[in-house]
């Protein structure tokens, strides 16, 4: 090979360096990023103003949330609920969650499922109350459950979910009155 060969082949490399830095110069001129006037990202401060509105639904009594729930709203929401429990009546458990027939007055641990010791613990009746706290953080209501549900923050679904969890029996429990 002759230096004329060589050289060539020394101005292709050269060039096609050349061609690479001038192309890097052309997109950093038509996709340039202004610095930040203060380093790092605002992060959201929360509204201010729905601070107050969270805590006026939650003041709402439960007696008066489940005068005005929905028991339609309330099938629906229990939808997802199906993959581990049973809503007829003399149905059997699922291996994952018990039959939700006639919950609301029936005894907590009290049906043919293999509860946690905890639940079995917990003693006494399903009452509104009681189904709204659950509902609305299982493992706090009953430490060592086996639901693995994260809770309906919601206290209006919750609502909902109890009045239509209360249609499913023979002879549905009373509201409780509403003040």
């Amino acid at each position: 090979m002759n230096a004329f060969e060589l050289n060539k082949i020394a101005g292709a490399l050269l060039g096609m360096l050349l061609f690479a830095m001038g192309l890097n110069l052309f997109s950093d001129a038509i996709f340039a990023n202004p610095k930040p006037t203060t380093p790092g990202y605002d992060l959201p401060s929360g509204d201010k103003a729905a601070a107050p509105a969270a805590a006026a639904a939650a003041a709402v009594p439960l007696p008066a949330l489940l005068a005005k729930a929905d028991a339609k709203a309330g099938e629906a929401a229990m939808k997802a609920c199906a993959s581990c429990h049973t809503f007829a009546k003399g149905a059997a458990a699922k291996p994952t969650g018990p039959d939700l027939y006639g919950i609301v007055g029936r005894g907590k641990g009290s049906t043919g499922f293999a509860y946690s010791d905890a639940m079995k613990g917990k003693g006494g009746n399903w009452s509104f109350e009681d189904l709204d706290a659950f509902i609305a953080n299982p493992k706090g209501f009953v430490s060592g459950t086996k639901m693995s549900y994260g809770g309906e923050k919601d206290a209006a679904k919750r609502a909902d979910i109890i009045v239509y969890l209360r249609s499913l029996a023979d002879a549905p429990v009373a509201l409780p009155a509403a003040k």
